[in-house]
Parts: C-alpha cells; structure tokens; sequence
C-alpha cells in the first residue's frame, strides 16, 4: 500500500461547493471543537496526515485540513495575483458550507500561517485561537530586486523540473538531516501534487503578503497567538520565526531539532500543541 493509499483510507478526501468555488479536503475527530489546519505552498491536506490519525474517532475534537484553493481538487481563487483576502475569503465560505458556526482554532503552516493570520483580520470574533507553525513572514515589504529574485527563482524551478523534478529537488532540504526516509517521502508525495497554475497563484500571494502587518493588529482584539517552529529549519530560520512571534507579541516556541516540515518530522509536538490550544481555550 502506496502512502497516498494510507492517507486517502485513514482520512479519505471530501469535496463541498461553496459560491467562491469547490474546495476539497480531509477531516478526523466529531466534536464540537473544529480545529482548521492549514497547509505550505508546497504542500496538500495529506500533510497533516499524523494529526488527522491522532484525531481519528475523537469526541472531543474534529479537525479539517483543506487542500488551499488552486491544490488538490479546489477550484483556484479568481486573480492571477491573488492577495491574502481572496485566500481567506475561501476559508470562511469553506467553513460555511460545513455549517461550522461556533469559533475555531486556526492553524497555518508556513504560506498557511499567511491565510491563517489573514482569515483571523477579517472574522475575529469566529477564531478561538491562531496557532502558526514555522510561518512565511512574506515578501511585500521587501526591495523589488528581492522580490523579483524570489518570483524567477520559484517559478523557474517549476517550469524547469515540473512538480515531480520539484519534488525530487527540494523534499529533503524540508526536513532536517536526522528525518527518516518515510518522512521525505511523504514530503515528496504531497509536493509532487502540486498543479502549476495554483502553485503559480500562491507564489503571487507570499511575494505580496506581509504577516507581521495582520499580527499586530490582531494584538488589540485579545486573539490568543502562539509561534513555533524547529531549530533545524532552513527555510524559515529560526531568527525569522522570532521576529514574526515578536510581531505578536508572544515568545517562540521551539519544536526541537527538525526542520521546515514539522507537521511531519515533530508530528507528536504538533499534536500536543493543537491539544492543548484547544484545552486551554475550553477552560
């Protein structure tokens, strides 16, 4: 049995039409308690595959895992260059259709802690807590020789290697030196999904987003904020993740040696921390 084989029986992937468009995703657990994760740019739902088994037949938790507009069988946002909004627009009229009213953990790896900060900007008052895990901090604050490099570096690599040669390139360099080879497999597996066009779309929204900006002005509104990642990330360094968690005005929290996957490689560290987000908040 193939690893997409393992994930599509323990979590099988679902669909539901919204007016913005399709959206496909994962779900685990039946409670009350909805917690929403929110995958990297090059990435799907079956990321989260250790967090949905953990969740598997829990009363006291469900967890939905999308697969972001533009992955998996989601209908792409509208804009070519699509900002952040569109994003969490998505997200909103996704968790609607699900007839999901009450308030929800939201947690956004990587480019989807840039949805996540963004979607808790526009309905606060619908989320419980925000949870990023190693998060892009955004290029649009950035020099436009910068930006223009990160442009022609990703979507060159792509259309040089396609998503498989992608896949084969940079799946270990998510991951720390220590990673087990399952580990770079799954990684390689969901990378290897992406489609061109979506993948094309989400690099327009991490060069035009800065998260820091929708951090701050969540501080006023008294979200609950928590920051972590691994120490042997490279694509979101350490110092990098600090200064976001500064932005929030809370202390980062470290996940131990392991790399940029860390849903993956710190899979029992992530579960820990959904679980006690949503234990604290219930108090």
């Amino acid at each position: 049995m193939t690893l997409s084989d393992r994930i599509s029986l323990s979590a099988p992937l679902c669909q539901v039409d919204t007016p913005l468009g399709r959206i496909s995703y994962r779900q685990a657990g039946s409670g009350e308690r909805v917690c929403v994760l929110l995958h990297g740019i090059g990435s799907a739902s079956g990321s989260w595959q250790a967090q949905l088994d953990a969740a598997h037949g829990r009363p006291d938790l469900r967890l939905l895992a999308w697969d972001a507009p533009g992955y998996g069988l989601s209908a792409p946002v509208a804009d070519y260059h699509p900002d952040a909004d569109a994003y969490a627009q998505r997200l909103w009229a996704w968790l609607h259709a699900l007839q999901v009213r009450g308030p929800v953990v939201l947690v956004g790896h990587s480019l989807g802690a840039i949805m996540a900060a963004r979607a808790a900007v526009q309905q606060s008052a619908r989320v419980r807590r925000l949870l990023l895990l190693a998060p892009a901090r955004g290029y649009g604050e950035a020099a436009q020789d910068e930006r223009e490099r990160v442009l022609t570096q990703r979507l060159g690599q792509l259309a040089q290697l396609g998503p498989q040669g992608l896949a084969q390139a940079r799946a270990a360099a998510m991951l720390s030196d220590r990673a087990r080879p399952e580990w770079v497999e799954q990684v390689r597996q969901q990378m290897a999904s992406i489609h061109p066009a979506g993948y094309t779309q989400a690099v327009y929204l991490l060069l035009g987003a800065v998260v820091s900006r929708d951090l701050l002005s969540l501080r006023d509104c008294g979200l609950t904020v928590e920051v972590a990642s691994g120490e042997a990330d490279t694509i979101t360094p350490p110092a990098a993740c600090d200064k976001v968690a500064q932005s929030a005005g809370v202390p980062r929290l470290s996940l131990g040696p392991v790399g940029h996957a860390c849903a993956i490689e710190a899979a029992a560290a992530v579960i820990g921390l959904i679980d006690r987000c949503d234990r604290v908040e219930a108090r």
